[in-house]
């Protein structure tokens, strides 16, 4: 069975240093498995990892995608098994666990083949009109980042449900792992001090010019429905102030770090790990010996 070490985590917790510590020692590429980071022009809101940062390390499944493309989990499935089966070992970094758990696991999507005529059955609902629709046939859409004013994919959420009867979000889940598997999970004992960290992330993304890469995608009407981005449409529209927009993005990205920890305890095998962040080499050096013990197995 293959072997895929996997490296996930809040964000500010030192992910892309220790999965490019690793990639090093083991001479490896990168797949990245985050939903946001696989969109170009989503740079600074994805934290995703700048070409210096990447120190010449190859990266999987980044800029894959316009921010106006659909990308699902079963294209991150399909493209993720594709480089994983050609080699003996490799190395996943990310934040999105439902990626990781499709990969990992014998998961079978329903994949279904677009009707270009689907959209006239629907031409008289506006964008609002359509999604309470959607919601209306399939209440967890909501939980999806399925933005209310990306037409094409209310419509091919809609397309599924009247096809199949089944939920764009559903899937065969049969907890047989497809591959030998490492998780390592970055994390802080203090609390505080990771929602400090977390903040001062978000404060950094402003300084590097977050507010003009949402603005950019605003105008061209593309409304990410992910941290970063959609706290961000309610202040360009004039209904809630740059502190406030700034302020919920913080208080996003925290409960979004509380759900991570829960969802890697209560779905894998995981391995935990808290940064030492005066020396995070201490850190590296620990994961690097404990990852060369499961290699050898």
């Amino acid at each position: 069975m293959k072997k895929v070490i996997v490296v996930v985590g809040p964000t500010a917790i030192g992910k892309t240093k220790i999965s490019i510590e690793l990639a090093k020692f083991f001479n490896l590429d990168i797949i990245s498995a985050d939903s946001v980071s696989v969109y170009k022009e989503l740079n600074i809101g994805s934290a995703k990892p700048t070409f210096l940062e990447r120190e010449g390390i190859v990266h999987h499944l980044i800029d894959v995608k316009n921010p106006d493309e659909d990308y699902s989990v079963f294209d991150f499935q399909k493209e993720a098994r594709s480089i994983i089966d050609n080699s003996n070992l490799s190395l996943i970094c990310g934040g999105t666990g439902l990626y990781v758990q499709s990969v990992l696991f014998d998961y079978n999507f329903e994949a279904q083949k677009r009707d270009a005529n689907f959209e006239k059955k629907y031409e008289n609902l506006n964008n609002e009109e359509l999604y309470e629709l959607l919601i209306k046939k399939d209440k967890n859409i909501i939980n999806t980042n399925i933005h209310m004013n990306n037409r094409k994919r209310v419509l091919r959420a809609l397309e599924i449900l009247e096809e199949t009867n089944s939920s764009i979000t559903e899937f065969n889940n049969k907890k047989v792992p497809l591959y030998d598997y490492f998780i390592i999970y970055l994390n802080l004992d203090n609390r505080d001090k990771l929602y400090e960290r977390i903040n001062m992330r978000v404060d950094l993304m402003f300084h590097d010019g977050l507010l003009k890469e949402v603005k950019n995608l605003f105008d061209k009407k593309i409304y990410p429905n992910a941290i970063g981005y959609k706290e961000l449409i309610p202040y360009f529209e004039g209904k809630i102030s740059l502190d406030e927009a700034k302020d919920e993005i913080k208080k996003n990205t925290r409960h979004l770090a509380k759900r991570q920890i829960t969802w890697f305890k209560n779905q894998f095998n995981t391995n935990f790990y808290n940064v030492n962040l005066n020396d995070i080499n201490e850190t590296i050096n620990k994961i690097i010996l404990d990852v060369k013990e499961f290699v050898k197995k």
